[in-house]
């Protein structure tokens, strides 16, 4: 499974990077305006830090803006892929651009045929809200898992960017399941370096070479 790292700030980017376990981003205009600069400069710059997959979102609302405004943003650079709402709309677009060789990121997936009708669009990627079903009483990995046999049994190319986690017990389910990404953010991604018998380990081995040394 692929880690993306789902921030728009580019310090938690370039220390995600340089643990070597992120292979791409996901971002949208609010995480950009928390960091108080420019969207497209925030991307640009995230695309050349992390060398892999950018998902910079669309926010237009009939097929022919979203049309204009990914064929706009997929030209930013060569790592973007365009994030754009599962809507009646939004699939017309998918197909256009998909058709053109824009990739796609469909956001906002909260059902198995929402996933299969956006495979069948063109998506790259579709991306299931794990943390908002859970919010709402539904179980949002299973929405994962299911996305991915249907999308397995049908050899579509899709893949399913397991969205919206809160724990790191949600990237093992969603790597579990069989997810192709997960999209963490930063504060879970640190979590899951961390565990307390590795810490305790750590403090007894420089505990036992102080004394070696020390002799």
């Amino acid at each position: 499974m692929r880690i993306f790292m789902d921030t728009a700030n580019i310090e938690e980017i370039r220390r995600g990077v340089t643990m070597g376990v992120v292979d791409g981003v996901t971002t949208n205009p609010s995480l950009v305006a928390k960091e108080g600069i420019e969207y497209r400069d925030r991307v640009l710059e995230i695309c050349e830090v992390v060398q892999g997959p950018v998902s910079a979102e669309c926010i237009s609302e009939t097929a022919d803006a979203l049309v204009e405004e990914a064929r706009r943003i997929a030209e930013w650079h060569e790592h973007v892929v365009v994030k754009i709402a599962m809507t009646e709309p939004g699939l017309e677009a998918i197909r256009r651009v998909s058709a053109e060789g824009i990739r796609v990121n469909t956001t906002l997936i909260f059902s198995p045929n929402q996933a299969l009708l956006a495979a069948r669009a063109g998506a790259t990627y579709v991306s299931p809200f794990i943390g908002r079903l859970n919010d709402i009483g539904h179980d949002g990995m299973a929405v994962v898992r299911e996305s991915v046999k249907i999308l397995e049994n049908f050899h579509l190319p899709t893949q399913v960017l397991a969205a919206s986690i809160r724990l790191p017990r949600d990237v093992t389910e969603a790597a579990l399941v069989g997810s192709h990404v997960a999209t963490i953010p930063a504060d879970v991604l640190f979590q899951m370096v961390k565990h307390p018998l590795t810490d305790q380990g750590i403090d007894r081995f420089l505990a036992d070479a102080q004394k070696y040394n020390a002799v």
